[in-house]
């Protein structure tokens, strides 16, 4: 079982009401951006124009892996809820491959009836970003003469 699997089960296994809650319990989890990406932030670097919430978006490598970062404004907690769901599966579940993202998140989630519709236009161009990213950075891993990290 994947670490999206897990979090999609307890999600799945709530009520509405209760789904809402872990929600913006994974908000409050979302880790701060790292200082080595803020300059790039603060000079509107890898904003992700598609999410109407202000959001930064940085995929890098660590120690041979994709890692991803993001940026939220405060006054968004749902999407910074998505967006803390979906780095705890990719960096704590070691998420190598970027089919292993879902597509139907908000689904897998039980989501896809309280969250809007402008919110699901943001994550699915978030969640495509962070795909053609690790796909990139995964090509660059297999290609020889490369040596990042």
């Amino acid at each position: 079982m994947t670490k999206m699997d897990e979090i999609a089960e307890l999600f799945k296994s709530v009520d509405d009401e209760t789904r809402m809650h872990l929600l913006l319990d994974f908000a409050k989890k979302l880790p701060a951006l790292p200082e080595k990406f803020r300059a790039a932030r603060d000079a509107g670097l890898n904003r992700v124009p598609e999410c109407m919430t202000p959001v930064f978006l940085f995929v890098d490598r660590e120690n041979g892996h994709p890692r991803v970062y993001v940026d939220v404004a405060e006054e968004a907690p749902t999407v910074k809820g998505l967006l803390s769901i979906v780095l705890t599966a990719c960096n704590e579940g070691g998420v190598t491959n970027a089919d292993a993202i879902p597509n139907d998140l908000l689904n897998r989630l039980g989501l896809d009836g309280l969250i809007r519709m402008n919110r699901v236009v943001g994550l699915s161009a978030i969640i495509g970003r962070i795909k053609r990213q690790i796909t990139a950075i995964n090509a660059e891993i297999e290609s020889p003469g490369t040596s990042k990290n």
